[in-house]
């Protein structure tokens, strides 16, 4: 009973060191439906809470008998509320703590427990969890015992001075009359006193001073008596913030430097640059090129951004890349239409081979030009076969110029399959015109 007593005023005394004063419970009655519990309660302290949960024994309402409890409930602090509880039940109690023996018929039990509720938050929120703990004594049949509560609860605030309070308790026998039982409630509590309002003293009035602007900058020491302004200005006004007062300022409503008479630093070209940062001042740019334009290095007219060939002249039309001849472009084509492979193969046929030598020594004229060979079938066989056939076929023409000495970097090689048919593919001529390779020259 002593260490209870001790464990209760020891919970009590550190919440009062964090407690407010200022919105404590005030004092209010309760009323609450309640159950009492003693046949799960001896069933945990014997078979432990995990069998009673598993052989569904726990929280049965045929279990319990109804009782009515009434409450008297006051703050203690903003987090602990003071609350006595009278209980009446008619029931058959067990004696000496044993559930097994239920003395004799239905017999008024009397129940009083003076308790804590220790809450976590203030009775400000609309839902609050607390903790119960205090002491407990009942009377039944002249028989008279102690136990200590220890339990949880719910609060909710239905308004202000009223709340919904639901609770659960597990009683711990203390003399040897009493039993272990649950304890379970639900009820509404109410104030029955105002709350009490705090009188706002105001401040005396405060001496009247001369500050016409009031600016806190007394008029006799105020430059700009009339105009709220800045102590560190002598009473004058920098709406812009930048240090310089307005009456000296050329941009006020815009933050600048001194060096600028209050105003930015200028950007004479408008390209976002100012002229401290811009190395074209007078130029619009950008500022990736320091405010200057896009370069065009080799003047054609295409900046470089755009230009494919940055460091040859070129018009717009080709990417800033010189044009290519078109007796050039007409020998690629005419050695891609005398290029010959065996039958279902990848295999060059010898006749191929005076065409791309042709078009190696045009390759080896101009080390700029980059050819694209692209490989191509009929729709006899399947996809998949003419998808590869189509690939190789590319790439041995690939391989035959590389070996000639042009480098793989300007050669790239693709196979279409039939996806791409120029005639009718139901004819042996329409075959034939599909069944074809293409070199399409380019620099770039």
């Amino acid at each position: 009973m002593k260490k209870s007593m001790f464990f209760v005023l020891a919970i009590i005394a550190s919440s009062v060191a964090f407690a407010q004063t200022d919105n404590k419970k005030r004092p209010s009655l309760a009323i609450h439906f309640s159950m009492i519990d003693y046949k799960s309660a001896n069933d945990v302290r014997t078979k432990s809470l995990e069998r009673v949960i598993n052989d569904k024994q726990f929280f049965k309402f045929k279990r319990m008998d109804p009782a009515l409890s009434i409450s008297y409930l006051e703050g203690f602090t903003n987090h602990i509320d003071f609350a006595a509880t009278l209980t009446g039940s008619f029931l058959k109690h067990p004696l000496v703590g044993d559930v097994k023996n239920v003395g004799g018929n239905d017999a008024f039990l009397l129940e009083a427990a003076v308790t804590a509720n220790v809450k976590l938050l203030t009775d400000d929120y609309f839902f609050t969890p607390f903790l119960t703990v205090g002491v407990g004594a009942s009377q039944w049949k002249g028989y008279y015992s102690a136990f200590t509560p220890v339990g949880v609860g719910l609060q909710f605030k239905i308004a202000d001075g009223t709340f919904l309070l639901a609770n659960s308790q597990y009683r711990i026998p203390v003399t040897e009359n009493a039993a272990y039982h649950f304890y379970h409630s639900l009820g509404f509590a109410s104030a029955i006193t105002e709350r009490k309002v705090k009188a706002v003293v105001l401040p005396p009035a405060p001496p009247v001073v001369l500050d016409r602007d009031g600016d806190g900058v007394l008029d006799e020491d105020d430059k700009c008596p009339d105009v709220a302004g800045l102590v560190t200005f002598m009473g004058c006004p920098d709406k812009d913030g930048d240090g310089i007062t307005d009456a000296d300022d050329k941009c006020p409503d815009v933050a600048g430097l001194a060096k600028y008479q209050g105003c930015p630093i200028p950007d004479t070209d408008g390209d976002g640059i100012n002229d401290e940062l811009d190395k074209c001042p007078t130029v619009k740019g950008f500022a990736r090129y320091q405010g200057c334009a896009i370069p065009d290095t080799d003047g054609d007219g295409v900046n470089d951004e755009e230009d494919k060939c940055p460091s040859r002249v070129g018009p717009a039309s080709n990417q800033g890349c010189p044009e290519i001849a078109k007796e050039v472009i007409d020998k690629i084509n005419f050695a891609a239409k005398n290029v010959f492979f065996s039958t279902g193969s990848f295999k060059l046929l010898p006749k191929s081979f005076k065409s791309l030598d042709e078009v190696v020594k045009l390759m080896n004229s101009d080390e700029t030009l980059m050819i694209d060979i692209d490989g191509h079938t009929d729709a006899q066989g399947s996809d998949e076969s003419n998808q590869v056939l189509s690939d190789n076929r590319a790439g041995a023409v690939k391989i035959y110029l590389a070996g000639k000495g042009v480098a793989e970097t300007r050669l790239k090689s693709a196979g279409y399959g039939e996806t791409k048919p120029v005639e009718d593919n139901t004819t042996a001529a329409g075959r034939a015109k599909n069944r074809r390779t293409e070199m399409t020259v380019r620099n770039f």
